[in-house]
């Protein structure tokens, strides 16, 4: 045994051990509340409950294995370009509900511009994942393939982030203790003229091991007034920002109501609810 492979750690490193899929949806999805928030906001827009929902963008589908635990009523579609997460989406979300519910659940492989599913009553794109459309037009041709993807009175919900702080080049360090890590967003390039911006994500573990660049991202930073003009120029009658409220200390309290002037705070994530 030479004298370097004497001095190599027997034991795995908390990095090298991790998943980074299990760490990315610790660290930024809550699909409990997000689905809460679909049915509560569809049923006051529309008088009805919704029941087939779409899940654009979907990754690991944690979001459609979470529709479909409301009951036997409901279905879920995934639409993802990317085989490698659908695959780990299969085998530790989807794989994991009870059969009659994992039959409730369908995810495609495709190009969310070339999909062809039947009508939703609830479409969504999450995660900021339409930014990768860098241009109006592109923005308004997803915006009416979602618009023709859903029932007459089908409701598009998509999310945004934005303030000052969104055109940083900065990180934002977040420390999960229970868990032992922490999730580090970093915004490591932004252009004011053309609002293209490049994001990475790192996780930094309590033995100092690190994953660096585990997600990146490279997306135009879209506004609220640009997505609402595109919305209703791809056909539909209402786009709606829902913005966060706060808690007594000023903080988000993960509650969102219609807003048509929001706050000028220095970072925020909203949701534009789009009716037909």
């Amino acid at each position: 045994m030479s004298a370097k492979s004497a001095k190599r750690n027997p034991h795995p490193t908390m990095a090298e051990t991790a998943d980074i899929h299990e760490l990315y949806e610790q660290s930024v999805q809550n699909v409990e509340n997000e689905i809460e928030f679909l049915q509560t906001t569809f049923k006051s827009l529309t008088g009805r409950t919704a029941y087939l929902f779409r899940e654009d963008f979907c990754g690991t589908a944690s979001a459609s294995c979470q529709w479909v635990r409301q009951g036997q009523d409901y279905q879920a579609i995934g639409v993802d370009i990317d085989p490698s997460v659908l695959e780990w989406g299969r085998a530790h979300r989807v794989g994991k509900l009870p059969a009659e519910d994992q039959a409730r659940v369908s995810l495609i492989e495709s190009d969310v511009m070339d999909v062809e599913t039947p009508k939703v009553d609830i479409m969504v794109a999450f995660n900021f994942s339409y930014f990768i459309f860098d241009t109006r037009d592109k923005v308004r041709a997803y915006f009416e393939r979602a618009y023709n993807a859903t029932k007459d009175d089908g409701v598009f919900f998509c999310d945004l982030f934005g303030g000052p702080e969104a055109q940083e080049e900065t990180r934002e360090k977040t420390k999960h203790k229970k868990q032992g890590f922490t999730y580090i967003w970093h915004q490591a390039e932004f252009h004011p003229v053309t609002n293209y911006i490049r994001c990475h994500i790192h996780f930094r573990f309590k033995d100092g091991s690190k994953i660096k660049k585990a997600f990146t991202y490279e997306w135009r930073l879209w506004s609220a007034p640009e997505l609402r003009e595109l919305l209703l120029e791809a056909g539909f009658r209402k786009a709606t920002v829902y913005w966060e409220g706060e808690d007594e200390d000023g903080d988000g309290n993960g509650e969102f109501t219609p807003n048509e002037r929001g706050e000028a705070d220095l970072a925020w994530i909203a949701y534009i609810v789009a009716e037909k």
